[in-house]
């Protein structure tokens, strides 16, 4: 081969690597930095204003806790119920979202009965941390969370773990950790398959780009950047070992976590387990889209599988 061939060849190469490598770390800022996110719309419904207002009245509970391996600190509201219980949910929030942002479903699970902790996520919220964890690492955070609801309400209390859209793949990475005997099921609504998957999709819908090699490269970067595998997470993985009932939700029309997912996420456990997928909802509206039938499916799902 000519050298100037061999010349060109690396020239080509090393161009392509210097435009991934830039690509990728664009995208890192873009995907796993915790600030504001132009796709993301801040728009907030009557409801949800309401439900907020609600919360900040009933005057919640701080708690803390510290990230599994690290030294980040974590906040969290606790919201006893009106009557003594040993029952609770673990609310898990949204993709840049926060504790407060899930005061419709606190409110819900409050007005059912139960006693709710929600979390603010590693860079989210109240709690610290740089980076987003999109639902993996905070999976770990989770079953510490639940030890101190254990260590709040006694050996006897009986835990159900609920998410929305990143706080559903949050529970289902969840689903296929040695939990605390005290979890009794799992509710996930439009939860993705996994981080890779959910970045592919991003990446077509929004930029039109295939997934190799860009979306391979900025998991790499971010894995790197943030310390955690980005390449291991899949609820598909977890729910395969996943014994507990648990109760999957998805809007019709979600075209931000494409709906096919949760029949993939649906599939992929053996447990006994529910598929409800609601009309005409888009991402993260289902409550909206019906709340009194939501709560009704849920509540009552909560009501069957916990004692």
């Amino acid at each position: 081969m000519p050298k100037w061939v061999k010349w060109t060849v690396g020239l080509v190469f090393g161009g392509f690597i210097i435009v991934l490598a830039a690509a990728s770390l664009y995208f890192y800022q873009y995907a796993f930095v915790p600030s504001h996110k132009d796709f993301l719309s801040n728009k907030q419904t009557t409801s949800e204003k309401a439900a907020q207002t609600w919360l900040k009245q009933q005057s919640p509970a701080t708690w803390h806790e510290t990230a599994v391996n690290s030294d980040l600190k974590l906040d969290a509201l606790y919201l006893p119920a009106t009557k003594p219980t040993n029952k609770a949910v673990v609310v898990a929030h949204g993709y840049m979202n926060t504790k407060e942002d899930m005061a419709e479903y606190i409110r819900m699970f409050h007005n059912a009965g139960y006693n709710v902790l929600a979390p603010d996520d590693r860079g989210h919220g109240q709690s610290q941390g740089n980076y987003i964890g999109w639902g993996w690492p905070d999976r770990l955070d989770y079953t510490k969370w639940t030890q101190q609801v254990i260590q709040k309400l006694g050996d006897k209390s009986e835990i159900a773990l609920f998410g929305v859209s990143m706080g559903g793949a949050t529970v289902m990475y969840m689903s296929g950790e040695k939990l605390p005997s005290q979890v009794k099921t799992i509710v996930e609504d439009c939860g993705y398959t996994s981080i890779m998957d959910e970045l592919g999709y991003q990446a077509k819908q929004m930029y039109n780009l295939p997934s190799f090699p860009l979306v391979p490269a900025v998991a790499l970067t971010a894995s790197i950047r943030t310390g955690y595998n980005v390449f291991a997470a899949s609820s598909i993985n977890a729910l395969k070992k996943n014994h507990l009932p648990i109760m999957f939700i998805h809007g019709a029309k979600d075209t931000f976590v494409p709906t096919s997912m949760v029949y993939q996420n649906y599939k992929a456990t053996s447990a006994d387990k529910e598929l409800w997928v609601v009309p005409g909802a888009k991402h993260a509206q289902s409550y909206g889209k019906d709340p009194k039938r939501y709560t009704q499916k849920v509540i009552g799902w909560l009501q069957q599988h916990m004692s």
